[in-house]
């Protein structure tokens, strides 16, 4: 009878790392989708998870949840956004890695862990995953049993934040091209109708485009946008 090989936790995590970049690559078109893989792997690989969500809190102040594993992570979020304080908060607010090991006797945040406690979330991890302007993200990991979590599940925890991270940079680069590239063609049709409607050359329908976004304080694409959707009749 052949021995069944058993591969060292790193080599597992390592592949279990690899197919999440192998789903991001095929089926990941946007942030929620690559944010919701992500948390998913991350509830089935780091020690201690039972639950999952990414909080992003607005420059505004206004906490979000696009992402959640388990309505346990939800509920923790709307209480968080309900207290205006929290672990999650903390963590995408201050760029560190938040642990609380028992509900029952943090007393960082009171309100947020006797709301928790009663909800059923007994331990929970955080971590930092972007600032972006005043924009800010966390992924959170939940757990029903106190202390749930030690230094491996911070460690591997760790690995797929900065995972979603950089897949989060990755598509909103990729979206602000794609709207640069929007935004030339429709100042380039813009112009050409300019050009054509007043006589004008290249530099100076330029010039009227520019003159018009600033007397109107709007933006250069927008103003291009609604000569072309006028039409060439316009006037």
């Amino acid at each position: 009878m052949e021995s069944q090989q058993i591969y060292p936790p790193s080599t597992a995590l390592s592949a279990q790392m690899a197919d999440v970049a192998r789903l991001l690559r095929s089926e990941s078109k946007d942030t929620e989708s690559i944010l919701h893989a992500i948390s998913k792997s991350a509830v089935e690989s780091v020690p201690g998870a039972e639950y999952a969500s990414v909080t992003l809190v607005t420059g505004k102040g206004q906490v979000q949840t696009p992402v959640m594993i388990g309505d346990l992570a939800g509920k923790s979020d709307e209480l968080q956004q309900e207290l205006g304080e929290g672990p999650c908060i903390r963590s995408a607010l201050s760029e560190e890695t938040v642990r609380i090991d028992d509900m029952a006797t943090d007393s960082r945040w009171p309100a947020f862990a006797a709301g928790a406690n009663e909800l059923g979330i007994k331990s929970m991890i955080c971590f930092c995953l972007y600032i972006e302007n005043e924009n800010f993200g966390a992924l959170n990991l939940h757990s029903s049993t106190p202390n749930a979590f030690d230094d491996e599940s911070v460690s591997i925890g760790s690995l797929f934040a900065a995972h979603a991270a950089i897949a989060f940079s990755a598509v909103r680069e990729r979206d602000q091209i794609r709207a640069a590239l929007t935004n030339r063609d429709i100042i380039g049709q813009a112009k050409g109708m300019i050009m054509e409607r007043y006589g004008l050359d290249p530099d100076e329908a330029f010039r009227l485009l520019a003159r018009l976004s600033q007397d109107a304080n709007v933006k250069l694409a927008e103003i291009a946008l609604q000569v072309v959707s006028a039409g060439p009749d316009a006037h």
